[in-house]
């Protein structure tokens, strides 16, 4: 599969619900229902793809299987990075190659996810375990109008990626949790 240029800005969400009716009544339909997402993400030892900004994911959407690569962002209001991603028949035998390569699992993470388009771009829904965002991708002027339909000012802009929201929620709130799964916030003790 070719590279494709991705631009997307992320945003919380507090009332999914209240989200999706909003996109409703912006023309959006619902192209796949809530669905469990599990990521895991690669890296070399000493850390060489996450220094130079660079991310290599296998995820299992349902009961697919994608390998992504994305290419180091570009700062901006937007985040924009170049992603090639890639159908996987079995994932477990993908894992395997990847580690006979020397790739190490670094983190993994999970969310449910619900997508959303209106032909032009995706908006998808995510519940994850350090609460709930959303994610607006397509052209850079769609993506400020389509926020602004959803009522998402510029100032709520994120362009962090998962595991960069997960690692500042562990230092704002101190948790233990090692990754972003929904057993590992279990297992966490809490602080008092």
């Amino acid at each position: 599969m070719a590279s494709k240029k991705e631009v997307e800005i992320k945003f919380h969400v507090d009332d999914l619900r209240g989200l999706a009716r909003n996109l409703r009544a912006a023309h959006f339909r619902q192209i796949t229902r809530r669905t469990h997402e599990m990521n895991t993400l690669y890296d070399l030892p000493g850390q060489s793809l996450r220094k130079r900004g660079d991310l290599l994911r296998l995820r299992k959407y349902g009961s697919e299987w994608v390998l992504t690569h994305k290419a180091k962002s570009k700062a901006g209001r937007h985040k924009t990075r170049v992603e090639t991603e890639t159908q996987v028949a079995d994932g477990a035998k993908m894992d395997a190659i990847l580690r006979a390569l020397g790739f190490a699992a670094t983190f993994h993470y999970e969310k449910f996810r619900a997508e959303w388009t209106d032909r032009q771009g995706h908006v998808v829904l995510d519940e994850t375990p350090i609460g709930n965002f959303g994610e607006i991708e397509g052209p850079p002027r769609w993506i400020d109008q389509t926020a602004r339909r959803l009522g998402i000012l510029p100032r709520q802009y994120i362009t962090d990626t998962y595991a960069g929201l997960f690692f500042a929620w562990k230092r704002r709130t101190r948790s233990p949790a090692r990754e972003m799964t929904f057993a590992a916030m279990r297992q966490a003790p809490r602080k008092p």
